[in-house]
């Protein structure tokens, strides 16, 4: 028998709408919105077709345009093939990078709106995943995409077959010493720090109230992240959270004069008024153990002082 779908409930209209789990012999298709790939994907299908899935890889994986896999109107045109074939059950994106905005509004997705389906990645991925639950209210998976795969723990490519097959998602994990105890529930959204900045005011932005917000990024200087969650502050995304985790902020760099805090220390002065439970340190973003997250989907957050629960419906 068939899992059950999943149940994505419509941010304003509260209307349902069910995208159904993966199960062995289904069609699935990578495409490249961004960036181009460095080399083949050999590994990452392989390990989807040992989970009993057909891969189907798009035009984009292997062209290039300057930085970019293809020019802009190609990665649209080979996302749009996987949004209109009704035979392909999840899209992946192959890699982030660069190049999703450049595209995303060439992009129809009246067919997406009748007959949702798995979108997987994150990054540069976040624009899309944000663009599909303001818009459509729809599920997404932020996870290992195949470029990381050589490198991914296999926890995190676990926790990827368990969201895709609807399998349970259950994170338990040590408290940080600055994490805010609490616990709360909401829907959770989010993704990559810089590209929820740049979405911001757009057709793509989300309504963050009553929320659980994750943040993640990589490279970036230690003021750019206390710039972009008070960007995120004045726009008024954060008073009104349920919960905020903050997932891994790799390579962070500092001025030759130091900043003088740390991305734990940066996150809690911006949040230090307000009362709902923050967490520090989950384990998903531009790490090896990136494990998936289903945005769109109700999760349960416990933050202790000495362990945080993430629990998803």
């Amino acid at each position: 028998m068939d899992k059950p779908s999943s149940i994505i409930a419509l941010a304003d209209t509260q209307a349902l709408v069910a995208i159904p789990y993966l199960k062995k012999g289904d069609k699935i298709a990578i495409t490249c919105p961004a960036k181009k790939l460095p080399k083949p994907m050999d590994d990452a299908v392989a390990l989807l077709q040992s989970w009993g899935l057909e891969v189907i890889l798009g035009d984009t994986v292997n062209a290039s345009y300057h930085q970019f896999a293809g020019d802009d109107e190609l990665r649209a045109k080979d996302l749009q093939r996987f949004i209109d074939d009704d035979s392909i059950k999840a899209i992946i994106a192959a890699r982030g990078g660069y190049g999703t905005i450049r595209m995303i509004d060439l992009v129809d997705f009246s067919h997406f709106a009748q007959h949702p389906k798995w979108l997987v990645g994150f990054s540069d991925i976040t624009i899309l995943h944000t663009h599909l639950y303001a818009n459509y209210g729809a599920q997404s998976i932020h996870g290992q995409m195949p470029v990381n795969i050589p490198d991914a723990s296999a926890h995190s490519l676990k926790t990827l077959r368990k969201a895709l097959f609807g399998e349970d998602l259950y994170y338990q994990f040590l408290s940080h010493t600055l994490n805010r105890t609490g616990n709360s529930g909401g829907i959770l959204i989010g993704g990559n720090l810089s590209l929820l900045v740049a979405v911001s005011g757009s057709v793509s932005d989300i309504d963050y109230a009553g929320k659980i917000l994750f943040i993640e990024d990589v490279g970036e200087y230690l003021y750019a992240i206390d710039r972009m969650l008070r960007c995120l502050k004045r726009a008024g995304k954060l008073s009104k959270l349920a919960g905020l985790i903050a997932g891994g902020f790799s390579d962070t760099k500092d001025n030759d004069i130091p900043f003088g805090q740390t991305v734990p220390e940066i996150i809690m002065d911006v949040v230090k008024e307000y009362d709902y439970p923050v967490c520090f340190d989950f384990p998903a973003g531009h790490i090896p153990d990136n494990c998936s997250l289903i945005f769109g989907r109700l999760v349960e957050l416990s933050v202790q002082e000495q362990q945080v629960t993430v629990k998803f419906s």
